[in-house]
């Protein structure tokens, strides 16, 4: 459905409702935050998963399995659902989720109600694509850019900051405490949405029903993909089980999923606005940054933990190697303003070759520096950086190119697209570990040779993620250009433009001639050369 076809709805709210930027800003951050940090909570006590639930190890892998793929397939639905009834209405079903999951894990003694805990809670990741939606929607154009980096980026945030907090009580409590931790901030943020975080005024005029066969369809296709690259090196690459659900998928995706989205009045995912040239290339670049992002967090940790004996581990532990990888996360944190100057300056565009190129030379240093404690803090700092900039610039990308009343749901499928990455990343790396081992201490540990290996492909995949994204076209002066966010046309026209927050709408400052918004885009976006050329 386009905007063309069925305008959004647009209510006027208040100046008495409306929360300070700051506050929307930081209740939004911190619950994407919380959500992505339920991704690592257990990763402190993977090892000792089997023991616990008396079960072999590749049972109680699904205790991970599941969240990843309820997250996948929750994102770009929970998207829709916020573009149809509401984006803070479905945030609050997402939050309730996640304290239900919390408190049956939390409760739980064994393993299939632990399972079912987890995918629970792996369905609340779809708030990190709302609240990008909604900061679109409620914010004036000079915060939006941080702001819209500062919610990219809580993806990664979690899962950087949470794995030492979470080691930290896992090995001086029981692991029951983690979940009940989990369910505290659960209600904590719950509170927060419900008390500070407004609906959005922007939403379909007339939604239609919502596609529910389109919706179990992307399920099914997705977690078979899913399915068969994080299970593949359980299963076997080229076992029966492997092909035959990557078959299912492909057969799913494409021959009866497909087809149907572009048939039905109100898919899930508009097939023909993500074919756009603008949004597909974002969202392949989105895979190959999310493939890259994630070797650094399998490997860097390993490496801290290995014995000194080895020759090249450093000797730290699970506590002490989660502070020293912490700096990845509280970069990406504190990078937002800088990001967003960045768009400002050159556009997302730029901002997302930039980023890419940044991760690549923090493998390419990985590779040969990684001897000593300063120098994994070191690069986690430049990784942070790099990833913080190619995030944030993927949102601003996304919305530039499609209907307003499609913005959650563009940006719930570019979270699935690094999900895709971060995933197969997991598959591969782990596979390239697994089988470059050296003998030590009676078994078998990664070799350096292997942990080079990962950092070189890290490498090659932020190259290719700057080769994408130097692909992306700029916006021309069409529908697409039309509706690139306020806060990109401001920096664009300079400082004396203004939002209407409610309308949407971008107008000049009094003493300038009153000019619409999309006569104001098309210029801009028709100068090669300036920021309009790279708009975000």
């Amino acid at each position: 459905m386009t905007a063309e076809a069925e305008p959004a709805f647009r209510g006027r709210r208040s100046r008495s409702t409306t929360p300070s930027p700051r506050l929307l800003i930081a209740v939004l951050a911190v619950a994407g935050t919380v959500a992505s940090f339920m991704h690592t909570l257990v990763v402190p006590i993977i090892p000792a998963l089997p023991r616990l639930f008396h079960a072999p190890a590749a049972d109680t892998s699904w205790i991970i399995t599941i969240t990843l793929l309820a997250g996948a397939v929750a994102t770009p639905v929970a998207g829709r659902l916020g573009d149809m009834y509401g984006k803070r209405r479905v945030m609050l079903g997402s939050v309730w989720l996640l304290v239900l999951g919390s408190l049956v894990c939390a409760l739980s003694t064994s393993l299939a109600p632990m399972v079912v805990g987890r995918g629970l809670q792996g369905l609340s990741t779809g708030l990190i694509p709302l609240g990008i939606s909604l900061l679109r929607d409620e914010l004036p154009a000079e915060r939006l850019g941080s702001a819209l980096g500062l919610m990219s980026s809580s993806l990664g945030i979690g899962g950087a900051l949470g794995v030492p907090v979470a080691a930290v009580i896992a090995q001086t409590f029981t692991w029951h405490v983690l979940f009940w931790m989990a369910t505290g901030l659960s209600l904590a943020i719950l509170l927060l949405l419900w008390r500070v975080v407004p609906e959005s005024p922007v939403r379909e005029a007339a939604p239609g029903r919502f596609d529910v066969v389109g919706a179990i369809g992307l399920a099914a296709g997705v977690s078979c993909l899913l399915l068969a690259i994080s299970k593949g090196g359980t299963w076997g690459w080229v076992s029966p089980a492997t092909v035959g659900t990557a078959l299912a998928a492909v057969a799913v995706l494409l021959l009866l999923w497909g087809p149907w989205e572009l048939r039905h009045p109100s898919p899930v995912v508009d097939l023909r606005v993500s074919a756009r040239p603008r949004v597909l290339m974002t969202n392949l670049t989105s895979v190959v940054v999310g493939f890259a992002m994630y070797g650094m967090g399998l490997a860097v940790p390993q490496i801290l933990q290995l014995p000194t004996a080895t020759g090249y581990g450093l000797g730290q532990s699970m506590i002490a190697a989660g502070v020293c990888f912490a700096p990845f996360g509280v970069v990406m944190m504190l990078a937002s303003p800088f990001t967003a100057r960045v768009s400002a300056r050159w556009g997302a565009g730029v901002t997302l070759v930039l980023g890419s190129g940044i991760i690549g030379v923090g493998y390419l240093i990985s590779a040969w520096f990684m001897h000593s404690i300063w120098q994994t803090v070191l690069i986690g700092l430049i990784s942070g950086v790099g990833v913080a900039l190619a995030y944030a610039s993927m949102p601003t990308l996304i919305m530039a190119a499609v209907p307003d009343t499609e913005t959650a749901a563009a940006n719930g499928l570019n979270t699935l697209m690094r999900s895709l990455g971060t995933s197969s990343s997991a598959a591969v790396v782990g596979a390239l570990l697994a089988s470059m081992t050296v003998a030590f201490d009676g078994g078998q540990v990664p070799s350096a040779a292997g942990f080079q290996a990962v950092f070189l492909l890290g490498a090659g995949a932020a190259a290719l993620a700057v080769l994408l994204g130097l692909c992306i076209p700029g916006p021309g002066p069409g529908p697409e250009a039309r509706r690139a966010p306020a806060a990109v046309v401001a920096a664009a026209v300079g400082s004396d433009a203004r939002q209407d927050v409610v309308l949407g709408a971008v107008t000049p400052a009094p003493r300038r001639p009153a000019t619409p918004a999309t006569t104001i885009a098309t210029p801009v976006a028709a100068k090669p050369g300036d920021a309009g050329a790279w708009l975000a």
